[in-house]
């Protein structure tokens, strides 16, 4: 089953925005995540059009930047990317008229939306900033260490 990572590779694209006072291409960013120019640019049109990046281009055009990091959070970043499905879970509705398909269908939907909801309220919780400030406390614990 394959997982969604639009989430974690547009984070992980946009932490490297963030530090760096050019723009950046989708190839750039390609040859990095290990896909296809394309599938960035794809995956980077929800955020341009929430202004939270911009697009340039030409021979040094690409990504950056366009937002004020402390009033983004990971959940707006999220809604960008058109709320993808938090979990695979799925129900089985073979036979909708079972009790017991009923009442296991009922257990997973409430405990999948209270957790859903637990995730979404955390997300709204961190900002573009924050992020950015782990990713440099990480960054700098990582090269005190060599």
């Amino acid at each position: 089953m394959n997982l969604d990572s639009r989430l974690s590779r547009v984070l992980h694209i946009l932490l490297h925005l963030v530090n760096e006072d050019k723009p950046m291409s989708s190839q750039h960013f390609a040859t990095m995540l290990g896909t296809q120019s394309a599938v960035i640019r794809r995956t980077m049109t929800g955020l341009n059009k929430a202004g939270y990046i911009r697009s340039t281009k030409g021979k040094n055009g690409g990504w950056s930047i366009s937002c004020n990091l402390e009033s983004v959070t990971l959940l707006d970043i999220y809604q960008a990317l058109g709320e993808p499905k938090v979990f695979s879970i799925g129900f089985d509705n073979h036979n909708p008229n079972c009790i017991v398909e009923k009442s296991v269908n009922t257990t997973l939907n409430e405990a999948l939306k209270e957790a859903e909801k637990l995730l979404l309220k955390r997300l709204s919780q961190v900002t573009l900033a924050s992020l950015s400030d782990e990713f440099i406390r990480q960054y700098d614990a990582h090269n005190t260490k060599k």
